[in-house]
């Protein structure tokens, strides 16, 4: 049985489930920081300690944090619209207006996210038009008290307490 499905009524539908906004970023071999941003970041496993995330094929960053062999997952506070939409920017100078201190695997932890997690790439899986990256946990920390950046129905939100 073949299904048709439209792309665009698949994102919409999914759209309805929210999911949490983080930069991913690196320090390139010439000391440059870079960074993405990725609204599919997870917890995958507690023996070896492993998040995930997946990247478009398409992305032009992905290809510079790899060749590093390590990331930080920054988790973007409610407050962080700005620096969401700097790093989700094309071109050399996304960090240009953020601030930042390097993790002790050198990654950029931005100043004022919610909690960070240090990790050398573990290992990436084909995943469609996407990839999946898998990272070992070498450190992590809660950086600020807040509530998450939230992307939901194709915008930016945040948790609203029942």
């Amino acid at each position: 049985m073949t299904v048709t499905i439209d792309v665009a009524a698949f994102r919409r539908i999914l759209g309805h489930y929210p999911t949490g906004v983080c930069a991913i970023t690196a320090t390139t071999p010439d000391g440059r920081p870079t960074g993405m941003i990725v609204g599919s970041f997870t917890s995958v496993s507690l023996d070896p300690l492993l998040v995930g995330f997946f990247p478009d094929r398409s992305s032009s960053t992905w290809p510079q944090i790899e060749a590093t062999g390590h990331f930080c997952v920054n988790v973007l506070s409610d407050r962080q619209g700005v620096v969401c939409r700097a790093l989700a920017a094309k071109g050399d100078a996304k960090f240009a207006e953020v601030d930042f201190h390097a993790s002790k695997l050198g990654a950029p932890i931005i100043d004022g996210v919610l909690a960070w997690i240090d990790c050398e790439l573990y290992s990436v899986q084909d995943a469609g038009d996407h990839l999946f990256v898998l990272g070992r946990v070498r450190d992590l920390d809660v950086h600020h008290e807040g509530d998450p950046l939230i992307f939901h129905k194709g915008g930016y939100s945040r948790v609203l307490p029942l």
